[in-house]
């Protein structure tokens, strides 16, 4: 039977913008708090969830998910004054669990358990920073999704908290100062409005001492100039500077100044500025500064700058930019580790402090690595691999010898040789090359009829990392393909590939993954009435404006938490930080190119658009839920024929960070079972 869509009210709005008649039907939505907007919510969330459980393979899926996802986990750990701490969790736990050890075969003992903290488990730990000396934990704690944090302070020997708080924290770590007596952090100030829908400005950068109200918090830095700025204060392993990382919205520019911590009459100072390239403190030798960047090296370098003479002329390349990216770069035990991207799987290679090549770190396969943290003079490191097929394993680094060993190694119920990843090369529409990975059971029998499930994200200069996912697992289990598109915008080849899907060039990340697509059709492995699409924030924006463009071509779009009204994005929270990679609507051509792909304004009444189901979270301070829920009542009312268009608005969630297991598990099993009942 045709689905029976509950009532979405069409007002008459209509702005004038640039010369241009813009109708906003669906605006009211905006106003999360009003009764309007909480029975729409009530009624969909009804349809969506009567239309999932109506289905057999629901209960099925979410078995399975729950069977496989039961498996212990590990991040790898870093040591502080002779301890070292690490996130683990039993398999279901909602949230990780913060552990420390003395030795490393010393039975862990919990420091901190987020899961006492809320019984849906929606309170998750947001931020941890350890003391040098390893005696004080500062932790954040962040509620239902928000990006707002509450810090706090926690005795590492007896586990208790002491009186301090910190709010309104948000874009920031903490950094402890070498005496151990307190850190510095960014925080805004209090909202005056209402705190998940008002737009964030003027950052501001403080010092906390231990055993202090905040109220007594000393300002370091501010720009009541500036109120887009941002600010993350770092101090360097010796002690002698706090480094500030200016950042303007989420440009991958920024600007570094510093603070001489010796000299108490000192003013910050200012080192690298304009924002005409990123720039990143890996250590420092005395006035030395060691800094990965990609100025005058769209692929990054590694180079050392003299802060007595920091001018451009006088930098040394210790590490010179390569044909693949240099993505990170980590000075341990008296050498650097640096981590590249070989056609988005990455390598990891060893450098003198001269920068003389010194061997490379041996992979099990293409995936992702991450960690290799430690101070200057440490012995050891720790690092965790991962890829389609391979559950994170962590391992120790003997930095004087290379010995490899294995810290921890999850155990989960699958056998791993029964899976293939292969890396295969596509030409998007204007004939750039494009990576994507495929994976799927090696047994499978690929005619042109198989399930298959495409993911993309392209944006905003972050690489997709090949690693391993539980509903991923389940999909190719049950018979599908995985497939993984790295689309311009990203981070996968550097400042150019980033570049080439920004503002006016942004529908090349669209043609991209359209291309994609074709080539899974055209290669044989489906058909496009079995061909899923989907993707988060920035990738919701990618998959609303694909079914939008070309709905022939795909069987089902699953948008989740997607920024899908493009002409009013700089409205809300930290939208207007955006503004980087998609350009204003405040700016007449910029206006013209946004509105060209606005997912929210390219629906076209009676059109028959793939079978969609649209995702959000009630609580999203990162992309403001309305984009889902006026994306969502558009749809509805254009759609010609009967394929469904429905949104599932989770409670009690944000954006995506620290949502619980349950919730999760329950998240993917209905995208899967949506996905594959309206496969035919």
């Amino acid at each position: 039977m045709p689905i029976q869509y509950p009532k979405s009210r069409k007002d008459d709005l209509v702005e004038w913008i640039h010369g241009h008649q813009v109708p906003d039907p669906f605006r009211w939505m905006e106003d999360l708090d009003s009764e309007d907007v909480r029975e729409w919510i009530a009624a969909q969330n009804k349809l969506t969830f009567d239309y999932l459980e109506s289905s057999p393979l629901r209960v099925k899926i979410q078995q399975r998910m729950t069977e496989l996802w039961n498996y212990e986990k590990f991040s790898a750990p870093f040591k502080r004054g002779g301890r070292y701490f690490f996130l683990s969790n039993d398999g279901l736990q909602n949230q990780d669990v913060l552990y420390w050890i003395e030795n490393l075969d010393d039975e862990p003992q919990v420091l901190l358990d987020p899961n006492t903290l809320s019984d849906d488990g929606t309170i998750a730990l947001s931020g941890i920073a350890v003391s040098r000396d390893g005696q004080h934990l500062a932790y954040g704690l962040a509620e239902a999704g928000s990006d707002w944090q509450t810090w706090y302070i926690r005795r590492v020997a007896d586990g208790k908290d002491l009186d301090d708080t910190i709010a309104w924290v948000k874009f920031s770590s903490a950094s402890w100062d070498a005496e151990h007596e307190g850190f510095y952090y960014s925080r805004y100030d209090a909202p005056e409005g209402e705190a998940l829908k008002q737009a964030n400005y003027y950052h501001k950068l403080y010092y906390h001492k231990l055993g202090t109200p905040q109220s007594e918090d000393r300002l370091i830095y501010e720009r009541s100039d500036q109120k887009e700025w941002g600010f993350n204060g770092i101090v360097s392993e010796d002690g002698k500077y706090l480094v500030i990382y200016v950042w303007h919205g989420t440009a991958a520019e920024n600007n570094l100044f510093y603070l001489d911590l010796e000299d108490p009459t000192g003013n910050v100072q200012v080192l690298l500025s304009e924002f005409e390239a990123a720039y990143e403190l890996i250590g420092n030798q005395d006035a030395t500064f060691f800094i990965l960047t990609d100025n005058e090296a769209p692929q990054n370098r590694l180079v050392a700058i003299d802060l007595d003479q920091p001018e451009p002329s006088n930098w040394q390349t210790l590490i010179p930019e390569s044909s693949d990216k240099l993505e990170a770069v980590q000075y341990v035990g008296g050498r650097f580790i640096g981590t590249y991207l070989h056609h988005a799987a990455h390598q990891v290679r060893f450098f003198k402090l001269d920068g003389t090549p010194d061997g490379e770190l041996a992979l099990p396969g293409p995936g992702t690595v991450i960690g290799f943290g430690g101070k200057s003079d440490d012995s050891e490191t720790f690092y965790k691999f991962t890829n389609f097929t391979t559950p994170g394993t962590v391992y120790r680094l003997n930095l004087e010898e290379k010995d490899i060993s294995i810290f921890r190694q999850p155990e989960i119920a699958f056998d791993q040789e029964a899976y293939v990843t292969e890396r295969v090369f596509y030409e998007s529409k204007d004939g750039t090359r494009i990576p994507m990975f495929i994976s799927h059971r090696r047994d499978l029998q690929i005619d042109g009829e198989t399930p298959t499930y495409l993911y993309g994200y392209g944006g905003f200069n972050i690489p997709l990392p090949i690693s391993f996912s539980v509903p991923n697992l389940v999909w190719m289990e049950m018979g599908g393909i995985y497939a993984q598109a790295h689309l311009r915008g990203g981070g996968e080849y550097g400042r150019k590939w980033h570049e080439a899907g920004m503002i006016h060039h942004k529908q090349n990340v669209f043609d991209d993954f359209i291309a994609a697509g074709e080539y899974l059709v055209d290669s044989g492995y489906t058909k496009t009435t079995r061909l899923a699409i989907g993707g988060r924030s920035n990738g919701g924006l990618l998959i609303g404006a694909c079914l939008t463009q070309r709905p022939d071509l795909f069987g089902v779009c699953l948008p989740n938490v997607g920024v899908l009204d493009m002409l009013r994005f700089h409205k809300f929270t930290i939208g207007w930080a955006w503004i980087s990679d998609y350009g204003s609507p405040e700016v007449p051509d910029e206006f013209e190119t946004l509105r060209a792909y606005s997912p929210y304004h390219n629906i076209q009444e009676g059109t028959s658009y793939p079978p969609t189901m649209i995702l959000t979270g009630d609580h999203d301070d990162r992309v403001f839920p309305t984009h889902s829920f006026k994306f969502a009542a558009a749809l509805q009312a254009a759609q010609n024929g009967e394929n469904p268009v429905l949104i599932r608005i989770e409670t009690r969630a944000g954006h995506g960070a620290g949502k619980p297991t349950a919730k999760l598990i329950e998240e993917f099993s209905d995208m899967w079972t949506f996905a594959l009942a309206n496969m035919t």
